[in-house]
């Protein structure tokens, strides 16, 4: 019998302490881990085989968060988990504009890290049954088997969490979800997500809907809904 390949996962901090107390930890929970300690040296480091990024926020020379934009900008959709000592609302807004999928403050408890990479591994591995499925309104195509997103012949690239609101607004259309039911949906197994996030997710979303951008509608008070 073989087993599945271990999930490759990129360390990135400038600290090598804290490489040193992921790596082993995250390596006794069954993941493949690699380590660098720059964004610069990251970027060298980074191929398509690899599951998810724990990335480092305030280093020398490129920031965690430049970084993150950079590959956004590349079309590499690769989760991202940000580590950071900055911990207002605004930096978690920051991280999250710019394409992460979770924020975890420093200091950090290993298991609190170790839940959170397994939740968003799941969360970017998930099928079922539906993906089969395609949602279509009019040009616009939801490809739930190839987790797409086209508009007429443009594919649209969304992150793992872009992607997952609106198949969950799409599949129930003319429903309107309260933040928080959106948060209890889309987030689950992610602590600490205010409804401000879920605000910046669906301004970016609409953002990449370009003319299409009125199928997401807010209702003031209530929540959001997928006009079809």
């Amino acid at each position: 019998m073989h087993s599945s390949p271990l999930k490759k996962i990129l360390v990135v901090d400038d600290e090598p302490v804290i490489c040193e107390v992921l790596e082993f930890n995250l390596a006794n929970e069954g993941f493949d881990i690699t380590c660098a300690h720059s964004a610069e040296e990251a970027l060298g480091k980074l191929t398509p085989d690899y599951s998810l990024i724990l990335l480092d926020v305030m280093m020398g020379g490129m920031s965690g968060y430049k970084l993150t934009e950079r590959l956004r900008q590349q079309k590499n959709q690769i989760p991202v988990i940000f580590l950071t000592a900055k911990d207002t609302e605004n930096d978690m807004l920051t991280g999250f504009s710019v394409g992460g999928d979770d924020y975890i403050s420093k200091p950090f408890s290993v298991k609190e890290v170790i839940a959170r990479v397994k939740a968003v591994l799941k969360r970017t591995d998930n099928t079922d049954d539906n993906t089969k499925h395609k949602l279509i309104f009019d040009d616009v195509v939801i490809n739930l088997e190839l987790k797409e997103l086209t508009i007429g012949t443009n594919k649209i690239l969304l992150t793992k969490t872009e992607f997952e609101l609106i198949v969950m607004l799409a599949q129930n259309p003319e429903r309107i979800y309260s933040r928080e039911e959106i948060i209890d949906r889309v987030w689950q197994q992610t602590p600490y997500i205010t409804e401000r996030t879920v605000d910046v997710h669906i301004t970016r979303l609409r953002k990449k809907l370009g003319d299409r951008a009125s199928l997401i509608s807010n209702r003031a008070g209530f929540g959001y809904r997928f006009n079809s």
